[in-house]
């Protein structure tokens, strides 16, 4: 509860620093993001993924969120190039609406609504899934549709030189080989990690600006129609084929398939150039939302 109190704050604390008259809100949202990228992002992949024990029980609710992701890229990417859209609006879609904030949102809403019983389900889909995905091919895409001027066969060399992917691949081959995290380093990496949540909010504050036309914009509904209505219902409907409808990990798959947009993905897209403001009013404004279609899902699924 504290770290949600002080992330919200931070939140808040961008909102009123964007007031501050010769403060660069801009700059200050860079240099923050910068951290969050190439700092905070390896951190938690060192932290977190030698963890994972690969093994063919844990694929469903992992698949899940690389589904909800690729359906996304699929959907999106078909839309836009069908109807113009523009790359940046499409990348920005693609990777914003693909990613659903199962860790930050998802954990507390899991433990409060199945207790800590539900917390390694929530934990198996961030880290396998969505985590995985925001390293890697979240960068694909921004290479693909955002702002470079590079021809297409450097996109490769971009996406090895980006930090995080360097230490996605690194982690998971300790993951394979079952090398741990060496002791000494956990605390610190646990400590960088906890800045995840209120860092990223900060950024979101930074650069958060509400105007009815950014609010009424079809793109926006789109994102959020995907997110957290579409992708659900399919993982409802689709998982139940493979899993018992009453079990905890099919409700858990389900409701952290439905969380609001991922922060993280939106700050990846913005990092690209992929239309910030759309970014960043998908997921600021996901969690509000979220909490209707969230507690919908929860009477839905019994």
């Amino acid at each position: 509860m504290t770290g949600a109190v002080v992330a919200f704050a931070c939140l808040f604390l961008g909102l009123i620093l964007q007031k501050v008259p010769r403060f660069s809100a801009e700059k200050a949202a860079n240099w923050v993001q910068t951290y969050l990228i190439y700092i905070v992002l390896p951190a938690l992949a060192l932290l977190y993924i030698p963890k994972i024990n690969p093994s063919w029980n844990l694929l469903l609710p992992i698949s899940a969120a690389w589904f909800t992701f690729l359906l996304s890229w699929g959907i999106f990417g078909f839309l836009g190039k069908k109807l113009n859209w523009g790359r940046n609006v499409t990348g920005c879609l693609i990777i914003v609406a693909g990613l659903a904030n199962t860790s930050f949102l998802g954990f507390p809403v899991i433990e409060g609504l199945y207790g800590k019983e539900g917390l390694p389900i929530a934990l198996l889909i961030d880290q396998g899934g969505s985590f995985l995905l925001v390293s890697s091919i979240s960068i694909l895409v921004g290479s693909l549709y955002g702002n470079h001027h590079e021809s297409l066969a450097k996109v490769p060399l971009r996406i090895i030189k980006f930090p995080p992917f360097g230490f996605l691949v690194g982690t998971l081959a300790m993951s394979v080989l079952e090398i741990p995290t060496p002791e000494f380093l956990l605390l610190f990496l646990d400590f960088i990690g906890k800045t995840m949540p209120p860092m990223a909010l900060l950024v979101i504050g930074l650069r958060f600006s509400l105007d009815m036309q950014a609010i009424t914009s079809r793109f926006f509904w789109y994102g959020m129609g995907y997110r957290l209505i579409l992708a659900p219902a399919l993982i409802a409907l689709i998982y139940a084929n493979w899993m018992d409808s009453q079990s905890l990990e099919y409700k858990v798959t389900v409701l952290e398939s439905g969380m609001a947009p991922m922060i993280t993905g939106s700050i990846i897209a913005i990092q690209f150039g992929l239309q910030p403001k759309l970014a960043t009013l998908l997921s600021g404004l996901g969690m509000p939302i979220s909490a209707i279609t969230l507690a919908v899902w929860y009477l839905v699924l019994g």
